[in-house]
């Protein structure tokens, strides 16, 4: 995401199916096809709906209106928004309320049937009532996509994730099934993060 900006340093690796996203043999454009991403703020770009939903599969050379209106549509659905936009899909998009803007640019990352989709805190500039809504999303994708959330809700960690790392730092401190790490995690570190001490 990276690649454009000039003087931007990297150290380590980032090791997606065995190979370092950052090594001169990586295809970013593929990488950005299997790897989806929704950040903190919704995004959406100023166009309609259904552009919005169809920019990634046009990007893929994908020009049928009938598929595209299908990848659409079916993107829509699984983002649990479709009932909601049915009616607008020609509508700018930037129209939509905060939680359905998150949602649209979670239908956008889906459309591209990626593996992976990373989200960094989705919810953390919604009301609860959207982040109810995007959390029983997110419970729902994780059936067909792996998703790594980043969040600083323990709440929400515990209630949403299957597995838990603790990072502090930068450094990873703990790694685990969600269950163990909030009930009995084995670093001190961990114990503190959780219990408010620190953080």
């Amino acid at each position: 995401m990276n690649d454009l900006i000039a003087n931007c340093r990297v150290e380590g690796s980032v090791r997606y199916r065995e190979e370092d996203i950052y090594g001169q043999e990586t295809d970013v454009i593929d990488l950005r096809r299997k790897v989806g991403m929704v950040f903190q703020k919704p995004n959406p770009f100023p166009m309609s709906v259904f552009d919005n939903v169809a920019y990634g599969p046009r990007c893929q050379g994908i020009k049928n209106k009938s598929m595209l209106g299908q990848i659409v549509k079916q993107s829509l659905v699984d983002a649990a928004l479709y009932e909601e936009v049915k009616d607008r899909l020609k509508d700018n998009a930037l129209s939509l309320s905060g939680g359905q803007q998150q949602r649209l640019c979670i239908a956008r990352a889906i459309a591209m049937a990626p593996d992976v989709i990373l989200m960094d805190e989705p919810t953390s500039a919604l009301d609860p009532v959207a982040t109810a809504k995007i959390e029983e999303l997110i419970n729902d994708l994780k059936k067909e996509y792996t998703i790594i959330i980043v969040t600083h809700n323990m709440q929400q960690a515990a209630r949403i994730s299957d597995d838990t790392a603790f990072f502090l730092m930068g450094e990873l401190v703990e790694f685990g099934p969600t269950e163990i790490i909030f009930s009995h995690p084995t670093c001190g570190k961990t114990e503190n993060y959780i219990t408010g001490r620190f953080g």
